[in-house]
């Protein structure tokens, strides 16, 4: 989700609103992907690199995810969504930590769509994490273990992999987002800055996600001969 501070100094206003922006925008996403049928969201909303920005303005996010699911979470809960987490978050501070807890645990039940917050996360710290367990438990005696086991290692094991990637505001890079997980995600980038994120640009994505041909390292011959 990219592009608030951008979207902020192109109105002259500071930083901070343009995360208030983009909460409108985590909203509407939320909304429109249990609508249309989206079994899973992950929203990178706190990288681990984010702590080397200003204090006032990480501090400025973290009461600003406490007061977003304070708001929001009786919305979620009536919607059947299930808020889930991943990410260093030990390392957020307490009055997050309490309201992220106060949420997941009030959802925990519900069967719609899983929303995922990844919060103080570093995909490459993830994947090292996943590989010191799976150290464990082949120190232990477990039996040697495929790379398509590795997943349960990894903060998502709660997850599927993710089928597309969308990135706001024209960066064209992952920035340490689902490395592992993403190895044969779609990636689809676009100029649109995440405040201006809006439900047709959501259906845009899907649309192109829907054109495309999935091969997973395989040949278009192969893949018509699975249809």
């Amino acid at each position: 989700m990219d592009g608030n501070g951008r979207w902020a100094q192109k109105r002259g206003l500071p930083r901070v609103a343009g995360h208030r922006a983009g909460v409108e925008t985590v909203r509407r996403m939320v909304r429109a992907c249990a609508k249309t049928g989206i079994k899973a969201l992950t929203l990178y909303a706190f990288s681990a690199d984010n702590w080397k920005r200003p204090e006032n303005e990480t501090g400025f996010l973290m009461g600003l995810l406490a007061r977003f699911l304070r708001r929001e979470i009786s919305e979620l809960d009536r919607n059947r969504v299930r808020l889930r987490t991943i990410g260093n978050t030990a390392g957020l501070p307490v009055f997050a930590r309490k309201e992220l807890a106060r949420g997941m645990k009030r959802t925990a039940k519900n069967g719609g769509l899983i929303l995922t917050l990844a919060l103080n996360y570093s995909s490459r710290q993830e994947i090292l994490d996943g590989a010191k367990k799976m150290a464990l438990d082949r120190r232990a005696g477990k039996a040697p273990l495929h790379r398509n086991d590795f997943g349960k290692y990894l903060y998502t094991s709660f997850l599927p992999d993710p089928d597309l990637i969308i990135r706001t505001s024209g960066e064209m890079r992952l920035s340490d987002f689902l490395l592992w997980q993403g190895a044969y995600a779609e990636l689809w980038f676009t100029p649109v800055l995440w405040p201006d994120f809006k439900e047709q640009h959501l259906a845009q994505a899907l649309r192109e996600f829907a054109r495309r041909s999935r091969r997973y390292g395989g040949t278009a011959e192969q893949e018509e001969s699975l249809v």
